[in-house]
């Protein structure tokens, strides 16, 4: 049984697979930044807070840290009453205040006053005058008594300055419970957790409908060009055909023609020149007639050469250089002119229409280099290339000039005509260094190729 295979993601779908990713974690990233910012927003409001409660309430007892190192019975007394009897004590859990030095001056825990410990975090901070708030884990060795009883606690350290002054007099530590900032966070969160998912819900579906919209754009051309293609390659396919046709009806046209040049030979041999020959026997017989025997034989030397040029022999057993050999050896045979020839792999097979358009077109370029050069150096050159094979005709005669060929010459168009019937390519010009150059091309079929 065989397993249907898997239809391909397509480019649109990777594209929105790969975006829906990148936006949530765009998302997670942008909710989890936004909370730790609200956090920290929630803190440093509750830092101004407890700072505005320090101006008012604590300062004034811890004045006489101006001048003295500790504080007196009865300013320990009031902050005691502060942290028992005010808003302030009711929200604040526990209570320190430090020297510059890191020495603790005041503290619910009486065990800790007097104690020093090395300033960092936020009393650093808040020595250099800044308010600093922050979650703590307690771990610190002066938070013992907050470890005792809590997990954790918001930490906030404000600086007490002299009042008048700049001069940092101490530094007052509250620990307040977090449940009311936690609250407020989570609820903070939760709002700006859904403002993000609305925000990526809404864009990740803007940029769907615009990657649905050029997805099924791109699938339409997509489409249009696949029917474009199929159609092309339907008209390629009959131009083969016709092509293949044009080139049957020419091999047939090229057939019927020489089949038609044979029997004009074979009539002209049977009918008109069989009757001149009788006619030449009884001018013969007659008193005073050698000028017209004479005239009768030339005429009937001409019409025999006419109906032996007209019919071409078997080509079926030769191949292209025997063919080009032939009739070589036939014009120089006719004419009695030298005849230089130069094969080079032409020793090949072909259908018999090539071998009779190769063989016409030599006998057409022969005659006219005869006639126009005087037989002057006529060179014949037979090359095969790969798929096709060229037949090169020249001479040392006076020189041709394309422009000046009358439009009825026969001959030429004649050769051009036999050339375009069998796909090939002719050329006549002049040589280089005089003379007159013919260049016949035609193309081999498949099977007559290397």
């Amino acid at each position: 049984m065989t397993t249907p295979t898997a239809r391909p993601m397509s480019l649109a779908r990777r594209y929105l697979l790969a975006n829906l990713a990148v936006v949530l974690t765009a998302s997670v990233a942008v909710a989890v930044w936004v909370g730790v910012q609200i956090e920290t927003s929630v803190l440093e409001r509750t830092a101004g807070v407890t700072a505005l409660y320090i101006d008012s309430f604590v300062e004034p007892q811890i004045a006489t840290l101006a001048t003295n190192s500790t504080l007196p019975s009865d300013n320990v007394e009031a902050l005691d009453a502060l942290l028992t009897s005010t808003e302030l004590g009711s929200r604040v859990v526990s209570f320190r205040i430090w020297r510059p030095d890191g020495r603790i001056v005041y503290s619910p825990n009486r065990a800790l006053i007097g104690q020093q410990f090395e300033a960092e975090g936020g009393l650093a901070r808040a020595l250099e005058g800044e308010v600093s708030a922050g979650i703590s884990d307690l771990s610190g060795p002066e938070n013992r008594y907050e470890r005792e009883r809590w997990s954790r606690l918001v930490e906030t350290y404000v600086p007490v300055r002299e009042r008048g002054g700049a001069t940092i007099l101490a530094v007052t530590e509250f620990y307040q419970l977090p449940d009311e900032i936690d609250a407020e966070v989570a609820s903070a969160r939760v709002a700006s957790w859904a403002v993000v998912a609305l925000v990526a819900v809404l864009s990740y579906l803007l940029l769907a409908g615009i990657v649905k919209g050029g997805s099924d754009t791109i699938d339409r051309q997509q489409r249009a060009l696949s029917d474009r293609v199929a159609e092309l390659s339907r008209l390629l396919e009959q131009n083969e055909s016709l092509h293949g046709r044009l080139r049957l009806a020419a091999d047939r046209t090229t057939a019927l023609n020489e089949a038609g040049l044979r029997r004009i030979g074979s009539d002209l041999h049977d009918g008109p020149a069989q009757t001149l020959a009788l006619a030449l026997l009884r001018i013969d017989e007659l008193e005073g007639g050698d000028v017209v025997s004479d005239a009768v034989s030339s005429a009937l030397g001409d019409l025999r050469l006419i109906a032996s040029g007209l019919r071409s022999p078997s080509f079926e057993a030769m191949d292209l250089a025997q063919v080009v050999e032939r009739g070589v050896r036939e014009h120089q045979q006719r004419t009695g002119q030298v005849v230089g020839l130069v094969v080079d792999g032409g020793a090949t097979d072909a259908p018999i229409v090539v071998k009779i358009g190769l063989y016409r077109v030599l006998q057409e370029a022969l005659s006219n280099a005869a006639r126009h050069a005087d037989g002057a150096d006529i060179e014949v050159e037979l090359i095969r290339d790969g798929d096709a094979v060229s037949l090169e005709v020249r001479d040392r005669g006076p020189g041709f000039e394309p422009a000046g060929v009358r439009a009825d010459a026969l001959g030429i168009a004649g050769m051009r005509e036999r050339a375009l019937l069998l796909g090939g390519s002719f050329e006549i010009g002049p040589r280089d260094g005089g003379g007159t150059r013919v260049l016949l091309v035609l193309p081999l079929p498949a099977e007559a190729r290397p």
